[in-house]
């Protein structure tokens, strides 16, 4: 719809405030919305700045342009699909933004496509496929924010049920390239191509000189293995509470290490994986960091503070009285883990993000998924991977800010491609229930 988040979500959740009891609205602004905001910002924010500084200096080095072009040259032209999907996944996968990877592999796209006489309106469901789906939440480890929010409410960490995330990233990769393939054949035998008259046609790629892919893809690496490191080592270092003594404080910071420590984790890596990055390509990164570190900070800025609003929005609706009659609900689905998929896809559907829905359903209904876990004997590390997976599947509707995005960059519509970026979200939608399914059959975690 074009409004801001920031300005508009606490407008609609003091407007449900105002018909419920007018006297309450000031107190709910400061004391719930401007509280759990906060809050967001303090733990999260960090991990937006540092990944999208790490992204923009991947763009900057050319190293993005270096692996994108090798995975090409290695998967084969002929495969244009497999190729973009794949580029997708290992820099997703690597700790760069969903935004950075469209911007980085759209140029790419558009002329591999153009090459196959594949149409361009299947480029956005093609990248979506990548950097959307089995990198941004199923596979255990990734760096980004569906996966972190988790670990601060069932004290997991980023790598929680490895084995059902593999098992949920494959079950989305077979079945949505098989998708894609399908579109693409079905395209070829009604005899059409690219497509001509297009918008946002990127200028042909030039073959410049581009940076030793193995030097390209080592921050990446980098980000992915400390990762892993920080998340052992951090709670052997610091404990499971950790009390900050300084001469100027009047008393001891305690901090609850259990809760934090994924998210210290993913913030180190993120940042040593920015100095890799210094240390092999310093001078075309530094040429250009000012104005490109302004516009990383901006847009973590905007992004953190857009699922922050949502989270607001999310702790006022959770205390009024109509959400208890949504809450009892969903309490009536009796199984646990279905509970807890629905209540979290839905809420990001109906949001349009996959981090803010989460946020909401986890700050509102985290104390009933752990009760339920406990009951049913169910490790809290399956709730945080469905839970991770589901935000990511209804999240993808029309209004989607990453939707929204992909297309403007392609210049391409809702009408022409949104059709194949939907069934890609019905896909990974369907992946959580597989893992879900799979949990309860053998009882891999």
């Amino acid at each position: 719809m074009g409004y801001s988040v920031i300005l508009f979500a606490p407008v609609a959740a003091l407007g449900a405030v105002l018909f419920t009891d007018p006297g309450l609205v000031a107190p709910a602004f400061t004391g719930l919305f401007m509280d759990k905001m906060v809050g967001f910002v303090k733990l999260y924010f960090p991990v937006f700045m540092l990944g999208a500084v790490f992204g923009k200096v991947i763009e900057l080095s050319g190293f993005s342009k270096a692996i994108v072009s090798s995975v090409i040259n290695m998967v084969g032209r002929e495969r244009a699909m497999l190729s973009i999907v794949l580029v997708c996944a290992l820099l997703t996968y690597g700790g760069v933004s969903l935004f950075v990877v469209v911007f980085a592999v759209y140029p790419f796209a558009a002329e591999m496509f153009r090459q196959g006489n594949i149409p361009k309106r299947l480029i956005p469901g093609t990248i979506a496929l990548g950097a959307f789906t089995f990198t941004m939440d199923s596979l255990p480890g990734t760096p980004q924010i569906q996966n972190i929010i988790p670990t601060t409410f069932f004290k997991t960490n980023t790598w929680a049920a490895p084995s059902l995330g593999v098992i949920g990233g494959i079950f989305i990769l077979i079945v949505g390239l098989t998708f894609l393939n399908w579109r693409r054949r079905s395209a070829q035998n009604a005899g059409e191509g690219y497509g001509d008259k297009l918008l946002n046609e990127p200028e042909p790629f030039t073959h410049e000189k581009l940076a030793n892919p193995f030097i390209a893809i080592l921050p990446l690496f980098v980000v992915g293995i400390f990762n892993k490191v920080f998340t052992s080592v951090i709670p052997d270092i610091y404990g499971k509470m950790h009390d900050l003594v300084l001469p100027g404080l009047a008393k001891p910071i305690s901090t609850d290490v259990s809760k934090i420590a994924a998210i210290w984790a993913v913030e180190a890596a993120l940042l040593l994986g920015i100095l890799t990055v210094l240390a092999f390509a310093f001078k075309p990164v530094m040429e250009k960091f000012a104005e490109g570190s302004k516009a990383a900070v901006g847009g973590a800025l905007l992004a953190s503070m857009n699922t922050a609003s949502e989270y607001g929005f999310g702790a006022i609706i959770a205390a009024l009285p109509g959400f208890i009659y949504i809450a009892d609900a969903l309490k009536a689905i009796p199984n646990p883990l279905i509970n807890e998929a629905i209540s979290i896809t839905t809420l990001a559907g109906i949001t349009g993000s996959a981090s803010g829905g989460m946020s909401i359903a986890l700050a509102a209904m985290a104390e009933t998924f752990i009760a339920n876990a406990q009951a049913a004997g169910i490790p809290l590390e399956v709730f945080h991977r469905v839970a991770s997976m589901a935000s990511g599947g209804m999240d993808t509707l029309p209004h989607n800010g990453a939707v929204i995005t992909l297309l403007a960059v392609t210049g391409l519509s809702h009408k022409q491609s949104y059709g194949d970026i939907f069934a890609i979200t019905v896909i990974k939608t369907s992946a959580v229930f597989v893992v879900i399914a799979t949990y309860y059959l053998f009882g891999i975690v």
